[in-house]
């Protein structure tokens, strides 16, 4: 049994777009039949955005974002939550001392606050893992 891990979005939006799909991204998916992934409070909004933008685009259907919403929903990913005080200091040192954007450093920051590997297929993101000895999560 795997136990649990970060998973950033360039994971989960691999499982949403045929395109994209790849090796990594279906055992990451896999996983979570055994174990759970935690997210940051900001992963919400990512999905969505990324859905919305999809659709506006006319790459997927409302339909097919519904779809994938109640996918996603139906696995162990458990959201954590920050406070905005939180958000504002700690997360951004994290991005300005990795040069992240802030979004992928509350991926960093939440695996380096649980001691997980994360689940990303962001080389600046596992490159900035990898510097701060956070393992890259295989299955």
């Amino acid at each position: 049994m795997s136990g649990p891990f970060v998973v950033d979005n360039s994971v989960v939006m691999a499982w949403c777009f045929e395109d994209e799909t790849n090796r990594y991204a279906d055992a990451v998916l896999e996983s979570l039949v055994e174990s759970s992934a935690a997210v940051p409070s900001i992963w919400p909004l990512e999905v969505g955005n990324v859905l919305l933008v999809a659709e506006r685009k006319k790459r997927i259907s409302e339909a097919d974002s519904a779809r994938f919403l109640a996918l996603i929903t139906q696995l162990s990913i458990i959201v954590e939550q920050e406070s905005p005080e939180r958000m504002l200091k700690e997360i951004i040192a994290v991005a300005r001392d990795h040069k992240l954007s802030t979004y992928d450093a509350s991926y960093l920051d939440l695996a380096m606050r649980k001691g997980l590997p994360i689940a990303t297929q962001d080389s600046i993101l596992m490159s900035a893992a990898k510097k701060c000895r956070v393992p890259i999560y295989m299955k």
